[in-house]
């Protein structure tokens, strides 16, 4: 183990109160990284002693005001005007205001783009008639990053006596530049990986406020985890020479471990491979609530006929999968690419169980593809069994198995033989992206990179295909769409989740195919020529909503595996090669 860093920093909302606790007749108004239940005992500690304090959310702070000085249910209608600024997206102040749209029952809801300012403009229409407005403020600095990037992120602020006060540092803030800096700053050598794992161990006095609208969670602990890894892996990147957002890149295992506690300290450090693996009670498949462990999944994978094959991870995890030969169409099913993307996983078994048992049946079966980030999954979920966890995206080399290339393949070569032995045209890969608002705020807010994964938008398809294959993935598309069209309940929860994706993003900029978000694309990095592509919002879900992601799942991959029986090749790859 190398120590790179190690701080414990004083709480923003203590050195609040003490500076000012005898402070008698001052009037404080400051916006701080901290929970209501915090703000609010801080608030009282200062009353004690004469001071009037107000202390708000700075993360989210449009949300917050409404749900703690906003009787939400008495509107009869609200209307935002809310800030434009040239240094992020346009529509980043009314992604902040999300899932407002979920919240507001049936008060009407009007957002309007505004000029650049430091607040949000509301007219709250109440339903005895009655009308209020306010101005939110909404504190952010223009800084740059530690990849040289200008960005507009949230930030601490302090006022007194009504004045229009400045930027305060929070503990929040300096707990993680200190840490992202030492990082930056260390020697790492030149060759990657960097290390084996490099661990960043949080402790944050912050509670998770669920809140009445599918699984959304507001979480400082959370955001805090993805700022901390996509931010880290951007460090790398630039240090290696690469693209921001390259996923070839491989630094090695970053993970932070963001844990709630009594103070506020971070440590990081390098640590060796983890290599233990979870052991939990097996579950019947078809009612699974939640992941399943590795043992049962080897288990599950075991008792399908066919050629057994494996790969081996930088961990020497065994990445295993089944050739079942027949003599129809053969079709690849995959999924744990993504090791957080948990339903994929289950609905894949599930869906070579039922094609296992029909005559004819020609299939490969490989399901969890990164055992790795699976085992990092499951230690996360111990602490908070409700984020997002993508430092168990990745793989140990730390790069997305997918993108890899060279004569080390490791995980992927299990994709290599999966073509080589069954010959199949069509890959249907398993995958899941998260069921609640994603967010870095201490990096520009919206996740860079990956701005279209901010806010759920139902069970969607992506379809990469060849070009000669265009007609045959526009059929495929469709059958594939129907047949999900007819489970109960599906259409009805992608339509609401959209709704609420459009009233606080915009458009889609998906094609709608019989009620499903789809995105088909010419990509001929595939050597297989159909890949589809499966994103259900399952990041942090668990119960009926897991049940239903993982049959959503299940049967997509019947259903593309019935569709491409009766598709034509395209006479292109009919032709035999010169």
């Amino acid at each position: 183990m190398t120590l790179i860093h190690e701080q414990q920093v004083e709480r923003t909302l203590d050195t609040l109160v003490t500076r000012f606790s005898g402070a008698r007749g001052t009037k404080i108004e400051a916006w701080v990284f901290d929970d209501e239940k915090s703000r609010r005992q801080a608030e009282a500690k200062l009353a004690d002693t004469g001071v009037e304090a107000k202390f708000r959310s700075a993360y989210k702070p449009l949300l917050h005001f409404l749900l703690e000085e906003v009787d939400l249910d008495n509107l009869s209608a609200l209307h935002i005007v809310y800030l434009v600024h040239p240094a992020c997206p346009k529509n980043r102040f009314l992604l902040e205001a999300y899932p407002l749209a979920g919240l507001v029952n049936e008060a009407q809801l009007t957002f309007e783009a505004g000029a650049e300012d430091a607040f949000y403009a509301l007219t709250l229409t109440a339903k005895d008639g009655s009308i209020e407005t306010h101005k939110v403020f909404a504190p952010n600095r223009l800084h740059t990053d530690f990849i040289g990037e200008t960005l507009l992120s949230p930030t601490g602020w302090l006022c007194l006596d009504g004045g229009p006060g400045e930027r305060l540092e929070t503990d929040y803030e300096l707990l993680f530049s200190s840490a992202v800096e030492a990082v930056a700053a260390h020697d790492w050598g030149a060759m990657e990986p960097y290390f084996d794992e490099l661990n960043i161990a949080v402790t944050l006095p912050a509670e998770d406020r669920r809140l009445a609208v599918g699984e959304e969670v507001v979480s400082l602990r959370e955001a805090l985890h993805e700022d901390f890894y996509f931010s880290l892996l951007e460090v790398f990147q630039k240090k290696a020479g690469r693209p921001i957002g390259d996923r070839g890149l491989q630094p090695g295992q970053i993970i932070p471990e963001i844990r709630d506690g009594q103070t506020l300290s971070v440590r990081v450090e390098t640590r060796p491979l983890w290599t233990s693996e979870a052991v939990t009670e097996p579950q019947r498949l078809a009612s699974a609530v939640s992941p399943v462990s590795v043992s049962q999944i080897r288990r599950e994978l075991a008792a399908i006929d066919g050629v057994p094959f494996e790969a081996r991870s930088r961990t020497g995890r065994a990445v295993e999968a089944r050739y079942h030969s027949g003599a129809d169409k053969p079709v690849i099913i995959s999924g744990g690419q993504h090791a957080n993307e948990t339903t994929g996983i289950v609905g894949a078994l599930r869906a070579a169980q039922t094609l296992h048992s029909r005559p004819n049946s020609h299939f490969v079966i490989s399901p969890l593809e990164n055992p790795d980030g699976y085992q990092v999954h499951w230690r996360l979920r111990t602490d908070n069994p409700l984020h997002m966890h993508h430092a168990a995206r990745y793989t140990a080399l730390g790069d997305d198995l997918e993108y890899r290339s060279g004569k080390d393949l490791f995980e992927k070569a299990i994709r290599v033989e999966a073509e080589r032995l069954s010959g199949a045209k069509l890959h249907v890969n398993l995958h899941g992206y998260p069921s609640h608002e994603w967010t870095r705020p201490l990096s520009g807010y919206v996740p860079r990179t990956f701005a279209m994964w901010t806010v759920p938008k139902g069970f969607f398809l992506i379809m990469r295909h060849h070009a000669e294959w265009t007609a045959q993935a526009e059929i495929l598309i469709d059958r594939v769409s129907r047949h999900l069209a007819a489970i109960p309940g599906l259409v009805a929860y992608n339509a609401a989740q959209i709704r609420l994706f459009e009233t606080h993003a915009g458009e889609t900029g998906f094609r709608i195919i019989n009620g499903f978000p789809c995105l088909i694309s010419i990509d001929d990095r595939h050597t297989v020529p159909l890949t589809l592509i499966t994103e259900y919002p399952d990041e942090t879900i668990y119960g009926p909503a897991f049940i239903q992601g993982h049959t959503a799942q299940m049967e997509t991959v019947l259903a593309a595996y019935d569709a491409i029986q009766t598709i034509d090749e395209p006479a292109a790859s009919l032709q035999p090669s010169a």
